[in-house]
Formats: structure tokens, C-alpha cells, sequence
């Protein structure tokens, strides 16, 4: 780990966004409240909060923080994409961007999860699921 014994706590924000690619019949499935697994959506975001929450459980040289806030916004474009944008605060020593980006990714993890069943082809694969773009749109670091 980084040694930050020395630095002072200050307001820190990261938000993530990725998205996942979906058949159009999947993202009407959503839409319309028809996956057997219940509301992916709902399930997105509270897997991302989980995520960002136990960040530091999960990736080996992460600080644990005291997260302040996490916001999961999800949010469907037809014809076929989910796209996920996390947002992380805390007052700490260090920043929140593997907490936004974790938040992000399970996120988008779950929804294949949910909606996987409804996404496989005739020989049993995925051609149309895709997650991609997962990055740091945003950092803030104030006093």
C-alpha cells in the first residue's frame, strides 16, 4: 500500500461510467418488467453500492475509506444499451476512483447476470453482450 499516513483528509469524488450491450428484445424485456429474476435495474444498483463499499476486500493494495455517499444512476438507450455511472464521495486521505469503478463494474455484472438467459444464441453463446468503456469520467479533489 501507499503510505498516506502524512496526508490531510480533504472532500474527494470519483464517478465512473460503463455500459453493457444488450439484444433489443433484452432491453424491452426490462423495460417492460419481464426478467424472471426480478428488476436488474434495481439489482444493479445495489450491487454497485455493495461493491463500492467492500472496494478495499476486494482489490489488495486499496485503502479502506469512509465512503460519505454513492450514488448508482442506470440508464437504458435503445436499441440495445444499459449504461451504469457511479458516483463515490468520502473525506479522506485518499481518493474514491477504484470505489467508483468497482461500483461500475458490478453494476454492469449483474445486469448480465439478470439478463444473460434471455442473451445467448442458438449455440449457447453471447455474441450480442458486451461490457465496455468502464473509465473515470470525473475526479474531484476540494479542501
Amino acid at each position: 500500500m501507499v503510505d498516506i499516513t502524512g496526508k490531510p483528509e480533504s472532500y474527494r469524488e470519483a464517478t465512473a461510467r460503463g455500459r453493457i450491450r444488450l439484444k433489443p428484445e433484452t432491453i424491452r424485456r426490462i423495460k417492460d418488467g419481464r426478467i424472471e429474476k426480478g428488476d436488474p435495474i434495481y439489482a444493479a444498483k445495489i450491487a454497485g453500492i455493495l461493491a463500492a463499499k467492500n472496494t478495499s476486500g476486494i482489490i489488495p493494495l486499496c485503502h479502506p475509506i469512509p465512503i460519505t455517499n454513492i450514488k448508482i444512476d442506470v440508464k437504458i438507450h435503445e436499441p440495445d444499451i444499459v449504461e451504469v455511472e457511479s458516483t463515490v464521495k468520502t473525506k479522506s486521505q485518499t481518493g474514491v476512483e477504484m470505489e467508483a469503478l468497482l461500483a461500475t463494474a458490478t453494476a454492469l455484472l449483474t445486469i448480465w447476470d439478470m439478463t444473460k438467459q434471455y442473451e445467448k444464441d442458438s449455440k449457447g453463446q453471447y455474441p450480442h453482450t458486451l461490457i465496455e468503456n468502464i473509465r473515470v469520467i470525473r475526479k474531484i479533489k476540494g479542501e
